[in-house]
């Protein structure tokens, strides 16, 4: 098994920018594949390294929409690990091709599937002993990571510009980062607000949030919720792209719209921090012209 330190070393400390004076992106295309989701793989794999659970024989697998499954098989690369991804069949093919060049062996699943496609995760934990998975739809680890590491990141960055941190707006896949986000502000900075940013469709085309229930997150217990469409997201995204110069993907768009939302009917006191969570390479067939 390779060395991942080096791999390790390459996530988090992403950059804060400023969208407009009142609202900031965490700028998530800075880690090492372009996503959030590094850094929730990068903690748990590292976890389970050093307690023992991967080793020279262990076969990475997860159920995902893409950005996890991206993290992962760039993980298992790095590791020199096998790996297997079970995906719901309407995903973007950039994403599909990403982890393809990985070396990641993808299997299927029925479109917006996601129970279909943890349920074939955790047949497939049965049937290899040497399997391991980072459960990122139930492990506490992902939570963990986002309350000890993103959370401690974007304070101590609000505190460097000399703002206040009123709102935390993020959307909801797994629920770690903002279920990470939130117990940690509920701890340290009880005053700054949890807003759930949540698909208006059923299905959608949010990639990367509203992934079939709310796993680690409950929208009971932020303190607001906004619901954007896909087109409107898609639609910002673009615009992004087009007045700043950074192409990120629908989910940052969304949450972008959603921190717009909700500081037109919301006084805020401070700033608004949002997460721009990857890349919009891997949406192309998507964005279109």
């Amino acid at each position: 098994m390779n060395d991942f330190s080096k791999h390790r070393f390459l996530c988090g400390s992403t950059p804060l920018i400023k969208i407009t004076d009142k609202i900031y992106g965490k700028l998530e295309t800075y880690n090492p594949t372009g996503s959030v989701k590094d850094r929730m793989v990068n903690y748990v794999v590292s976890h389970a390294i050093e307690s023992g659970e991967i080793c020279e024989n262990t076969v990475l697998c997860e159920a995902t929409s893409g950005n996890t499954g991206i993290a992962l098989a760039a993980t298992a690369a790095a590791l020199d690990l096998e790996c297997h991804i079970f995906m719901p069949s309407n995903m973007s093919e950039e994403r599909k091709q990403m982890m393809s060049v990985y070396g990641a062996k993808l299997i299927d699943v029925p479109p917006n599937d996601f129970e279909k496609a943890i349920e074939m995760r955790d047949a497939f934990l049965a049937s290899c002993p040497d399997a391991w998975s980072p459960n990122q739809f139930a492990n506490e680890r992902n939570i963990e990571c986002h309350k000890e590491q993103t959370a401690e990141e974007i304070k101590n960055q609000v505190v460097e510009l000399g703002e206040v941190w009123g709102a935390f707006v993020h959307g909801s896949g797994t629920g770690g980062t903002i279920e990470g986000v939130r117990q940690y502000c509920f701890e340290n900075l009880p005053d700054t607000k949890i807003v759930m940013v949540i698909p208006a469709e059923d299905p959608h085309g949010i990639q990367g949030i509203g992934d079939g229930k709310d796993f680690l997150a409950d929208p009971n217990n932020m303190d607001s919720t906004v619901i954007v469409k896909t087109e409107d997201s898609i639609a910002r995204a673009k615009k992004f792209a087009q007045s700043t110069g950074l192409l990120v993907g629908i989910s940052s768009g969304a949450n972008i719209l959603a921190a717009e939302e909700y500081l037109c009917k919301n006084t805020v006191e401070g700033i608004i921090v949002t997460m721009l969570c990857d890349r919009g390479e891997r949406y192309m067939s998507i964005y279109g012209d």
